[in-house]
């Protein structure tokens, strides 16, 4: 639990948690269970100079998000699960935060298959491959359709996630971040 807190800790500024902190409370049973000789408890300090509390009670989803990053990345090297999914963890968080968050999940891609969805440009330019779904009515019907992006379609729909992909700007800026 200790080592958990201090490799979480060490995570979570890069991830716009900068006053945030994760407490592992181990608290004894009076006679061990099939779960183990002790509950577990998660608390989180969101912000410098507030109190831990529980972490379903004081996190938005987006902290949620990031914190259960944190503890993907911090628990990385020994996880055995070969595919991790990680649905709208940019939820509740903006562009220069969104390029951590993405490098942190790149650096969990490097022992794992990472599928990330997202809305945020900064995270899906981390990506190694990049898929667009999109919605459309087929035959009355909605479905749903899934392609491979690459190249310079990459870059339009990089700058599409960014707000226009016909400005010179918005395509600029997508292949900076796809650059990186």
């Amino acid at each position: 639990a200790d080592r958990l807190t201090k490799d979480v800790g060490k995570l979570l500024p890069r991830l716009g948690l900068s006053g945030g902190k994760l407490l592992v409370e181990l608290a004894p049973l009076s006679e061990p269970s099939a779960h183990g000789a002790e509950d577990v408890h998660f608390l989180v300090r969101l912000n410098a100079g507030l109190e831990a509390r529980p972490l379903g009670k004081v996190a938005s989803g987006g902290e949620v998000s990031r914190l259960m990053l944190a503890l993907k990345v911090a628990l990385a090297k020994h996880d055995k699960v070969p595919v991790l999914v990680f649905d709208e963890i940019d939820q509740g968080i903006g562009g220069e935060i969104g390029g951590q968050v993405g490098d942190a999940l790149a650096e969990v891609a490097k022992r794992h298959q990472v599928l990330v969805i997202t809305h945020l440009a900064q995270i899906a330019a981390c990506a190694d491959h990049h898929l667009v779904v999109s919605k459309r009515a087929k035959g009355g019907i909605a479905t749903s359709d899934v392609r491979t992006v690459d190249g310079a379609e990459r870059v339009d729909e990089v700058a599409r996630m960014l707000g226009d992909a016909e400005a010179e700007t918005a395509r600029r800026h997508a292949e900076t971040l796809l650059a990186r």
